[in-house]
């Protein structure tokens, strides 16, 4: 009996080609004639553009044109605000692009961009996000569609009753992507069919998005990414790039234009974390039993579109509490606008969340793992809905056996190594399973092999490999006898690769068409026919009466040196239950990837926001510090068996998220167990750390 390809540890297939250098990204085609462009960005943190003087830019060698708000194409006003782009003398925030240079080389542009002088008139600017900023306010729903405030009994009379109680805030600075591939794209106009490579989670919205803007049939745009850099969430939606260099193509008919946005650029205006401000309030019973809990949140967007972090929205679902509240309030400030990062919401609402749990747990002198364990829900609290399945005490008793949790001394500052104080700490993650409406399409040819059609994006995590799994297993064949083409708007529509959702929406259509067709061959008369037989699949996900989630356990090992304030990550541990892991090597490799940018959450990432300049202080790899492979000395990633029948015909999670979800709290825990202070303020930096233990005085 042939062994089942789902499941198994297989290599990705695109693995070779980017380790050879071959794979091609969105800025890497040699069209010939090509040209480039690069963006100038506003000066100012909020204004008007008064002048574009652009003779000097004109004048030097290779630059060909230079596109302002007075002479760019016009476009339809967009859905996303961000995308409105040299269409106004309007300055919404520092970095916005007012002009656009068009050379003969990159290095053209470049110099190009330089020598634009714009002059701007600035306006008074407001950047500087605080709980009290008195134009905040309740939006109507925070990102994702989530009620800005639920309630459930009297959460505030609770508290006032509650035997022993916390309350506590944390803040969680403006986070960036940063994706190894920055955002580019590569766009050819013909005069009848817009061509676009473009660095992208989702080729059929580029594709929507354009042709709304410039007014063309969808039919007349085939938007391509056959390999993509990493994303992260900010390459979820079409970004000014693919917009700047479809302008560009349009005005040079025949000639492809290439943008690729200068890392510096970046962090103005391809989204980013936004800053969340955390109120947590827990009531609890002697015994450890939460009577009442409360999670505020305040943060920022941009004055150009609503963005709002919905990092209340996890407290809604871990915890057994028969008194709640769980709101968010934002502040429109002149900033960049803020977007998706990996596990919106969840990240940094669960760090607030996590490290008041572990503070109650001290409150109470009870172990944080049996805290966690005492108030298990068993259905949603917020919905009532069952869970489709929840094995979140699995995976904190696992990871607590394969941690040496026992071992542990729960008095703080009990482990010192000379100058190092080292310490443990545990934290729960959790993350919603996501599925939306995709297609997809199988063929078998004459050969003997199978084609499936799918306009999936494989952002590194293996869409192509686990993918063809599905289909080798719904075929009943070998998976070498598997090709998968994704990667194409002129494929059969699917979702954006985000959300953790890409997986179980995509496999979805590729494991129903792949079954019809077998079907299909298994009462077919003859030979396969030269152009092949195929059968198409189109799912749309419904509504259910479960209450979906993948959850998991991570644990941390720190050491802080007293004397630099250096805190190292010994050890991370995560257990995670996630339906049915098709991928154990790529599961594996996400999971830990996931982890290792929680790392970056906990101790090295933080943006600030330069109150008098408006901008983002570290814009750049030089002072927007990722975690590097030194950082990391053991990281390890496990799973408990999960078999969930309500979720798609693989039993599938998501798995690209959850990682990060409960990393940073669990560093956090540990720093305190080995140190005896209590942070509340993300990243954990040595001048932070050594000024807290030095104390007042020192």
């Amino acid at each position: 009996m042939r062994s089942p390809a789902t499941g198994a540890p297989v290599e990705r297939r695109e693995g070779r080609e980017k380790v050879t250098g071959t794979a091609r990204y969105a800025a890497e085609f040699p069209f010939p004639g090509r040209l480039f462009a690069r963006p100038v960005p506003a000066a100012v943190a909020r204004g008007r553009v008064t002048g574009v003087d652009a003779s000097a830019a004109l004048g030097l060698p290779g630059v060909v044109s230079v596109l302002t708000h007075e002479n760019a194409p016009r476009l339809a006003e967009p859905d996303d605000a961000t995308l409105a782009l040299l269409q106004n003398e309007r300055v919404p925030h520092r970095g916005w692009f007012v002009a656009l240079v068009v050379a003969d080389s990159a290095e053209a542009a470049r110099a190009g961009a330089a020598a634009v002088h714009v002059d701007c008139s600035a306006e008074p600017h407001d950047v500087t996000l605080s709980a009290d900023h008195p134009d905040a306010y309740v939006p109507e729903e925070a990102n994702g569609g989530h009620p800005a405030v639920r309630e459930r009994g009297d959460a505030r009379e609770a508290f006032a009753s509650a035997p022993v109680r916390i309350e506590a805030g944390y803040r969680v600075p403006p986070l960036h992507n940063h994706p190894m591939e920055p955002h580019a794209s590569t766009a050819r106009w013909d005069g009848e069919h817009l061509t676009v490579h473009t660095s992208s989670q989702g080729t059929t919205t580029v594709r929507d998005v354009l042709a709304g803007l410039f007014g063309l049939e969808q039919e007349r745009i085939t938007v391509v990414a056959e390999h993509v850099g990493g994303g992260f969430g900010s390459k979820g939606t079409p970004r000014p790039d693919v917009v700047l260099a479809t302008m560009a193509a349009l005005r040079h008919t025949g000639r492809p234009v290439t943008v690729v946005l200068p890392r510096r650029f970046m962090p103005s205006v391809v989204g980013h974390r936004a800053p969340t401000l955390h109120r947590l309030r827990l009531g609890a019973d002697a015994d450890g039993r939460l009577t009442c809990l409360e999670h505020e949140v305040t943060t920022h967007t941009s004055r150009v579109k609503e963005f709002v972090e919905q990092a209340a929205v996890p407290a809604r679902v871990m915890y057994a509490a028969p008194h709640s509240r769980t709101a968010h309030r934002v502040v429109p400030l002149d900033v960049p606008s803020p977007s998706w990062m990996r596990a919106p919401g969840e990240a940094p609402g669960m760090y607030a969340l996590e490290s008041a749990m572990d503070e109650l747990a001290v409150e109470l002198g009870m172990d944080p793992v049996e805290l966690r364990v005492r108030n298990e829900p068993e259905s949603e609290p917020d919905s009532g809905r069952p869970f489709s399945s929840r094995h979140l005490v699995e995976c904190l008793r696992e990871g607590a056996r394969r941690f040496g949790w026992e071992r542990r001394d729960p008095r703080p500052r009990s482990h010192p190594e000379g100058p190092l104080l080292t310490g443990t700490g545990v934290a729960a993650a959790t993350y919603p399973v996501m599925m939306l409406p995709s297609a997809a399409a199988a063929r078998v040819l004459p050969d003997g092999s199978f084609l499936v059609e799918v306009n999936a994006t494989d952002i590194g995590t293996g869409a192509r490999t686990v993918l063809a799994q599905i289909a080798a297993d719904a075929l009943d064949v070998p998976l070498e006898r598997v090709r998968v083409r994704l990667g194409s708007s002129d494929l059969p529509s699917a979702p954006v690769a985000g959300g953790s959702s890409g997986t179980a929406s995509w496999g979805r259509p590729v494991h129903e068409a792949c079954v019809r067709l077998a079907e299909r061959l298994a009462g077919f008369p003859g030979p396969v026919p030269a152009h092949g037989l195929v059968e198409h699949a189109d799912t749309a996900d419904t509504d259910s009466p479960y209450s979906r989630h993948a959850f998991g356990a991570h644990f941390a090992e720190v050491a802080v040196d007293t004397v630099t304030g250096e805190v190292r990550v010994r050890r991370l541990l995560g257990v995670y239950a996630a339906g049915r892991i098709l991928n154990a090597r790529t599961a594996r490799s996400q999971f830990v990837g996931g982890m290792t940018m929680g790392l970056g959450m906990a101790l090295t990432e933080g943006s600030t926001v330069d109150a008098a300049f408006g901008d983002f202080a570290e814009s750049d790899l030089a002072s927007y510090h990722v975690p590097a492979h030194a950082d990391v000395p053991d990281v390890e990633a496990h799973w408990v068996e999960e078999d969930d029948p309500h979720l798609n015909p693989m039993g599938s999670k998501g798995i690209g998220e959850i990682g990060i979800v409960g990393t940073a709290a669990a560093v956090g825990n540990a720093v305190h167990h080995a140190t005896g202070v209590r942070f509340r303020e993300l990243p954990l930096t040595p001048d932070r750390v050594l000024t807290a233990l030095l104390g007042p005085g020192h």
